[in-house]
Formats: structure tokens, sequence, C-alpha cells
């Protein structure tokens, strides 16, 4: 098993104690964040895309670039890049730069976001959202690949034996697709023969598992080798303790606050205590033996390779949340690496 973990640089005040980051403070800690990751062993680091609202995750490339620049072995992610609002010109441009510059380190997850505000701030209406991502992602992908395109489309002007500078680094530069509710992001996945990544983020596992069956249905449908599909999840939450009951006790007040946050309401958690968020929902909360428990029935249920969780935990202190990282670093990720192979980045 492989590990990412990731931010949306959301610069909310924290739901505990009312501290507010200055925007400055804020990109410094993502920063301090990258780089403890790759101390940690993390295998790749990723920045989410948002245009709206209280992130300021506006500019992966260029957040993702001073990471390069800050570390020397982490691979570096977007996770997603809103690719339904974006010219994949200018993606191609941006992101060719970055995996020059971090020596080619760079895997590019797209998607098309799901925030309605975005796409009122890029001048869409949300209705044609999927036609959007997948007719630019299939100019992105040649971009990427080849030079002197021609193209035409419904979402940008036509494009006659157009090369994009400068090339990126890596032949090819690996794409994932992100994938949180739609089955339009599992069929793009499967029929280019890309890996995928689930959000598994707000709702029971089933929803997810259900993306991810459709996903290797598909894949094989288009004609690809079964035993070549590769899966990625995120997890919606990490807190580990020694004992179980510290564990849930301590993570109650987080809760709590997460469930009057903006981002759970805009989801429409289906979970109304503690106890079914854990027992239902895909947060890590636990002693290391049931994070270790948890984690293998989703494994289980998706057959993933790479799992990201978040090294941010809103409302837990600075202290309490390194220690929780650190248990899950030691006692936790070495048993999960030597149960579940991946031939992710090998």
């Amino acid at each position: 098993m492989k590990f990412c973990t990731y931010t949306l640089i959301d610069n909310s005040p924290d739901p505990i104690s009312g501290r507010q980051l200055s925007t400055s403070e804020r990109f410094q800690h993502v920063v301090r964040q990258a780089q403890w990751a790759e101390e940690l062993g993390f295998d790749a680091y990723g920045v989410g895309e948002r245009h709206a609202q209280r992130f300021i995750s506006s500019s992966p490339p260029v957040v993702l670039s001073y990471i390069a620049a800050s570390t020397s072995r982490i691979r570096l992610l977007t996770t997603v890049t809103v690719l339904s609002l974006l010219d994949p010109v200018r993606v191609a441009e941006d992101y060719a730069t970055l995996d020059q510059l971090s020596g080619g380190r760079l895997d590019i997850i797209i998607g098309k976001g799901n925030d309605p505000d975005q796409n009122a701030l890029f001048g869409y209406d949300v209705d044609g959202q999927w036609d959007r991502n997948r007719e630019k992602y299939e100019l992105l992908r040649r971009l990427l690949r080849e030079e002197s395109v021609s193209w035409s489309g419904t979402y940008r002007p036509s494009l006659v034996d157009a090369t994009t500078q400068p090339r990126p680094l890596q032949s090819p530069l690996p794409i994932w697709h992100g994938s949180a509710s739609s089955t339009e992001s599992t069929e793009l996945a499967a029929k280019w023969g890309e890996p995928l990544f689930s959000a598994n983020g707000f709702h029971p596992m089933e929803k997810y598992a259900g993306l991810i069956r459709h996903y290797r249905e598909r894949w094989e449908a288009y004609g690809h080798d079964p035993a070549d599909a590769v899966v990625g999840a995120g997890f919606n939450g990490l807190y580990v303790k020694k004992s179980s009951q510290e564990a849930v006790e301590g993570y109650r007040p987080i809760f709590d606050a997460f469930m009057d946050s903006p981002g759970a309401k805009h989801n429409k958690l289906p979970f109304t205590t503690l106890e079914e968020f854990l027992e239902q929902g895909s947060v890590l909360v636990g002693s290391p033996e049931q994070v270790i428990d948890k984690f293998g029935r989703y494994q289980e249920a998706f057959g993933h390779e790479l799992s990201g969780v978040s090294l941010e935990v809103s409302g837990l202190s600075d202290e309490e949340n390194r220690a929780s990282v650190e248990t899950f670093v030691t006692e936790v990720i070495p048993v999960l690496r030597a149960t579940y192979p991946s031939r992710v980045w090998n």
C-alpha cells in the first residue's frame, strides 16, 4: 500500500478555538506540512483546487512548485484539478512546467469539481459540467502526449498543429480520474485505461464501492486487462489513540463541529451521530488495531493500492494532531504496507 496526504487549503477559523490564520501563515503551514509528510515517509502530497468561499487553493501549480523546491523525494498530486472550468492548453503548460521543475514527481488527478460557486465565477452553468470535463480531458490528454495537435470542440477555439511548451519530463505524465459521485468519472477513467481515485469522503462505503465496481466493469468492457486497473481511495479523517475509548471521546467535539461545517451541509451527510459516522463512514478513528481492521474492510471492498489521509483535523490542537499522525505512521502504516501490495510509483 502507498500513502498520500493532501489539502484543499481551507482557511476557515478553527471551529473550536476560533483562531484564524492569515493567508501567508496558512500557505507556510501547507509547505511545512508537505515537508513533514516527506519526513514521515508518505509517498505523495496533494493540493486540491477550489475557487470560491473559504478556500485559498485557487492556484495548485504555484503551491506545488513551491513545495517541489522545498522537498526532495515526495511525489506531488493535484487533488483535484478542476478541469471542467479550465483551458486545457493552460493546464498542459502549467503542469508540464511543474513536472520539469520537480524532476518528474507529478501526478495529475482531474475532476469536474463539486462547488456550484466555482462555475458561476468562471461564467459557466452547472449544467454541462460533465460534458466540459470529458471534452477538455480528451484535449488535455493529447496535448500532454502529442505535438502538432489539431483539434476542434465546443468549449474552446479550435487548434491547428498546436504544440504546448514545455513538454512534460515524464512520458506519459501520469493522470488519475477523481471520483466522488457519478459514473461519468468512472466511465472516463475506464475508457482511457487510467487509474481512478475515489474520494470516499462523505457517505457510507457502498456508494463508493459501487462506483469502483462500475469502473472495473467498464474497464474490462473497453478491452483492458482487468488486472491492470488501479484504484486509490481517500479517508475522511484520522485520529489514532492508544485506546478506542480515548479516541472516540477525543473525536466527539471534532465531529460535532464538522457536522456544522459548510462542507458537511453541502454534501448532505447521512449520519446523525458520531457512532453512525464511525461505523458507516470512512473516518479512521480508534486504536491502531481498530484502524487496521477498518482499513482492511475498505481494502477488501475497493481493492485499492493508494490511500489518502489528511494530516489536518479541524478543531484538534497541533500537539494532539501530531501525536495521532505519528501513531498512525509508526503503528498502522507498516502493517498496511506489508499486508497490501501496490504497483503505484514502483
